[in-house]
């Protein structure tokens, strides 16, 4: 059955949330100095700072996806986007450095869940366009992040104002949230939809929801639907062929047995370590490794990310065209190729070709792999898997680059190419074993 395109106003509060997730990080950069120099700390102590937030994320990204089912995604998002509005407005008001740490993990525990439970939402709802832009718009709240606290510190008011300034959109979005509860429970095979109707008459809305998640994709079969002959997957169960919904248990267990759910974190933590290193190290490879300037060096580490922006945009439209798995592979391979440009001991602009290549190519990785979970793993595991893959990610990103910049400071940054290069033939095995293991063997 084809999916009903999805409704605008949830499009809209989809892309503004996630707009909303990369504010923070934006504001942080800037506004660091000055919230240093009030509280009298040095300036690593931002690291204590990143510490509390990404142990939140962390821990709420993987819980996310195993109470989503409990909680519905509407709620879910509501009450994460408050908290992290109170996160927000605890930073505008910190006294001190303590305060501000505790705040900061609240802070990741409002945006792991927000993360979680919007790509679980996304991946039965959206399509590979939407899934693309959705996530285009975090590198957009990024850009606007400094912007606002920018011009809060150049007129004057302070860095407390940029926080308070966003902690009030925050709490516009979560009460948009709210209002729209109800709305975000329509996805396609999820709980609340009134299109799916079995051969008496039962909609999905009747069906029992008990501990599974709501299903995500296009209807596949999985070991729920061999345990009916006939049967097909429903929302809360399984719909045999007399049309009567039986629940669909599946515990936890079940879905930690799963190889293709670690083989499949394991890519979303290699995916992100390579999309974070190459942005975090490419300004000193251009410089120290390749002799350019340091203006030339900034642009080109700005045309990266915003090849990442540019190639989420229009590979987007492509994956809806050409089919997520054919742009998906097309992606992976064109990032080995970067990888390879970046590697090569030649002149500086064939770095930046490479960085280019590479950004471009990574672009659709997340998003596409987000929305092909359930192609993986099988529907009934699909939300709870997200949110291991989005916690894997952020473990991805806080590890590999740390232990990349010992490596790099221990010996040359020339080493970043190659080691890029070992990482994208990484994800392609990992990728590639995900794929093959997935809920239901075919024996």
């Amino acid at each position: 059955m084809p999916v009903a395109p999805p409704r605008t106003s949830l499009l809209l509060l989809a892309y503004l949330a996630f707009v909303s997730l990369g504010l923070p990080d934006g504001l942080l950069g800037v506004g660091w100095p000055s919230i240093s120099t009030e509280f009298g700390v040095p300036t690593a102590a931002v690291g204590l700072v990143l510490t509390a937030g990404t142990i939140g994320y962390l821990t709420s990204s993987v819980l996310a996806g195993f109470t989503l089912a409990r909680l519905g995604v509407g709620r879910l998002l509501a009450g994460s986007t408050l908290l992290a509005s109170l996160a927000l407005t605890g930073y505008a008001s910190a006294p001190g450095l303590t305060v501000l740490i505790c705040c900061a993990l609240v802070l990741g525990l409002g945006s792991g869940a927000i993360d979680s439970g919007l790509n679980a939402y996304a991946a039965g709802a959206f399509g590979p366009r939407h899934m693309n832009w959705m996530h285009a718009f975090f590198g957009l709240g990024v850009a606007i992040g400094p912007l606002v606290m920018t011009a809060m510190l150049s007129t004057g008011a302070g860095w407390r104002w940029g926080y308070a300034v966003t902690a009030a959109a925050q709490l516009a979005l979560a009460t948009a949230f709210a209002l729209t509860v109800g709305a975000w429970r329509d996805r396609a095979g999820g709980p609340g939809s009134p299109k799916r109707a079995g051969p008496a008459g039962e909609t999905a809305a009747s069906a029992p929801v008990d501990a599974v998640a709501a299903p995500v994709g296009p209807p596949q079969r999985g070991p729920v639907d061999d345990a009916v002959p006939g049967g097909v997957a429903t929302p809360g169960g399984v719909a045999t062929p007399g049309g009567v919904a039986e629940p669909a248990v599946v515990r936890i267990a079940e879905t930690l047995r799963l190889p293709a759910v670690w083989f499949g974190a394991l890519a979303f933590a290699i995916y992100v370590a390579i999309e974070v290193s190459a942005g975090l190290y490419a300004f000193l490879l251009l410089t120290e490794g390749r002799g350019l300037s340091a203006a030339v060096a900034g642009l080109s580490v700005s045309a990266y990310w915003g090849s990442l922006f540019v190639g989420r945009v229009v590979q987007g439209l492509v994956a809806e065209r050409l089919g997520t798995a054919r742009v998906l592979r097309g992606s992976l391979l064109g990032m080995a190729v970067g990888a390879v440009l970046i590697a090569l001991p030649a002149p500086g602009w064939v770095t930046v070709a490479g960085l280019v290549v590479l950004g471009f190519a990574a672009a659709p990785v997340f998003p596409l792999l987000t929305l092909s979970t359930a192609e993986r793993v099988g529907r009934q595991h699909a939300d709870r898997v997200i949110g291991v893959q989005i916690g894997a990610a952020g473990i991805g990103a806080a590890l590999i680059p740390a232990g990349l910049g010992v490596l790099l400071g221990d010996t040359s940054v020339r080493l970043l190419g190659p080691v890029l290069t070992v990482l994208t033939v990484a994800l392609l095995v990992a990728h590639a074993a995900a794929a093959r293991r997935t809920a239901a063997p075919a024996d």
